[in-house]
């Protein structure tokens, strides 16, 4: 399935607080979300230009999404991937962290799990860790522009950066909308030209 996503970088805290204070009537949920990466021991996925992911929701692992995400690009402040995704047990999830030769033997509960094993080739070594990072996640019900709105903070060992996403099936049109948003209020922004996971790897803020 392709995800597209408008993704809008905030330049600091006070244009992120702004846009929340902004937003702050349509407020829906906020997430705490830990962000794991893997990879195949010979890069069996990288080297397709994919990653294998889990988030672990709340301070207390509530939830555990996993997901393969493919051919990521991003122009334009429009991001497009190929996205295949799934619940999984965090209680099975959470030891793949520490020991990733674990997460191969899920392939029999899980559906993307087995993709990484089966269509990307992930083989005898198994699965690494490539180690990941924390976002905070607010959710906005934007109802007169009707787009769900994702503002986050996300914190990297070496800074943090601010954005707002935006999954929709008309991109360009949420893009003007949002931008309109952000210029009524004054609140600088930048058109985003790299994915959390590309920054994540490349160790340093855009």
């Amino acid at each position: 399935m392709e995800e597209v996503e408008v993704k809008l970088r905030l330049p600091d805290a006070a244009a992120h607080q702004a846009l929340s204070d902004v937003l702050s009537p349509y407020h829906l949920r906020t997430h705490l979300q830990e962000n794991v990466f893997f990879d195949g021991a010979a890069a069996e996925l990288s080297s397709n230009a994919a990653v294998f992911r889990l988030r672990f929701y709340g301070p207390d692992d509530s939830r555990c999404v996993a997901s393969i995400k493919a051919r990521a690009v991003i122009s334009g402040g429009i991001g497009r991937a190929e996205e295949d995704e799934e619940e999984l047990d965090p209680i099975l999830a959470r030891p793949c962290v520490a020991e990733p030769g674990r997460l191969a033997a899920l392939a029999a509960a899980s559906r993307v799990v087995r993709r990484a094993v089966e269509e990307f080739g992930v083989g005898e070594g198994g699965f690494i860790c490539l180690g990941g990072f924390r976002n905070v996640r607010a959710v906005y019900g934007w109802v007169e522009a009707g787009l769900t709105l994702e503002v986050d903070e996300t914190r990297f060992g070496f800074g943090t950066a601010y954005e707002v996403e935006c999954e929709t099936a008309e991109p360009e049109r949420a893009r003007e909308l949002l931008e309109g948003l952000l210029r009524e209020n004054g609140i600088p922004y930048a058109y985003n030209e790299a994915s959390k996971f590309a920054v994540f790897r490349a160790g340093k803020l855009n």
